[in-house]
């Protein structure tokens, strides 16, 4: 199999993972994991990540710290003030799909809320991890920060792994911050659930939608 192939086969295979097994996964595996991900690259290689892997009972314990934290929902990095247009289109249809895996009915509001909180649990996962951006940076560390987290999907997909990439987490960035102790220059970008996948759970039995070439890219000779 060419280079391209395994990578055309790890982006067409890759979803986010929602349900997951009790399992941890080793040690020595989320290492190499991580020092796949870390070859990611970056303007002028700033290499700005930094990246807190919770485990076990550190995994639960920020779980129930952003449980017992009804105040702080303000994110480091402005989220959008809204969706339009195809935005809105795409967004809506990956939320339907969600919510019809797990029998939410539309209009169902307490439902889908309830699905929207699993966020704040990691949707189960033994592992989670924070990725954060220094504030000096900019826009560009967020960005870098975004490649870092795309290498990580790609590795945990190439290992046999799910992971789910939660803009979510950020949401509850003064919690996360001060839980972890995490400096105060450091911005959360968004949190990584991943562990060994549930087959059996109904959030993994469906697939998102990709435009065509057309709908994003213009050729100009």
């Amino acid at each position: 199999m060419s280079d391209m192939t395994a990578l055309e086969r790890l982006l067409a295979d890759r979803w986010s993972c929602r349900g997951y097994l009790p399992d941890e996964v080793p040690r020595e595996t989320i290492e190499r994991l991580l020092t796949v991900a870390g070859r990611t690259p970056s303007w002028c290689n700033t290499q700005p990540w930094e990246v807190t892997v919770l485990s076990g009972e550190a995994t639960s314990s920020l779980v129930k710290a952003m449980a017992e934290d009804a105040e702080h929902w303000t994110p480091d990095i402005p989220f959008p003030p809204g969706y339009e247009g195809v935005y809105a289109d795409r967004r809506r249809e990956s939320g339907w799909q969600l919510y019809e895996a797990v029998g939410v009915a539309k209009g169902d509001r307490d439902a889908s809320a309830a699905q929207m909180l699993r966020n704040f649990e990691f949707f189960g996962a033994p592992h989670a991890a924070i990725v954060t951006t220094t504030a000096s940076l900019g826009p560009y560390g967020a960005v870098d920060c975004g490649l870092f987290i795309d290498s990580f999907l790609l590795g945990a997909q190439a290992l046999g792994l799910g992971a789910c990439a939660q803009a979510a987490i950020a949401m509850r960035a003064g919690v996360v911050r001060e839980h972890l102790g995490l400096a105060e220059d450091r911005q959360v970008v968004a949190g990584i659930a991943f562990g060994v996948p549930d087959p059996e759970h109904p959030t993994n039995t469906y697939r998102t939608n990709r435009v065509p070439l057309a709908e994003f890219v213009t050729f100009r000779d």
